[in-house]
């Protein structure tokens, strides 16, 4: 049997403005492709170890987190995402307190403005 080939593309947003591929996978007789041979065929990643995509959620399918041996299809477009500079738990955390901040300021204002 000769090997097939399924169209997908590849949008690379590791290095600032995304850039978009296409790139034909070619699947092994009878297999399905999955994001890790997407990513070891594209020449990105040399294992599921590879420091390069080592960090969680650094590649998806459609906007959508996946594992490396989660199954890709034709058509689909598997996402390669940047690092985050600041972390989301840490920002909400500083939003909260800065809120928490302000009603206990607006309440001691309020008591002051009750005393005179």
């Amino acid at each position: 049997m000769a090997s097939k080939s399924i169209e997908i593309f590849i949008c690379d947003a590791r290095n600032g403005e995304p850039v978009l591929q296409s790139f034909q996978l070619k699947l092994a007789d009878g297999r399905s492709a999955t994001v890790g041979q997407a990513l070891l065929q594209v020449g990105i990643a040399t294992s599921p170890e590879d420091p390069v995509l080592a960090r969680k959620g650094c590649f998806g399918v459609f906007g959508k987190r996946k594992d490396w041996d989660s199954p890709i299809y034709e058509g689909d477009r598997l996402e390669l995402y940047s690092m985050l500079l600041i972390d989301p738990k840490t920002v909400r955390r500083k939003k909260a307190n800065q809120n928490q901040d302000a009603k206990f300021q607006a309440a001691a204002a309020k008591r002051k403005a009750r005393r005179l």
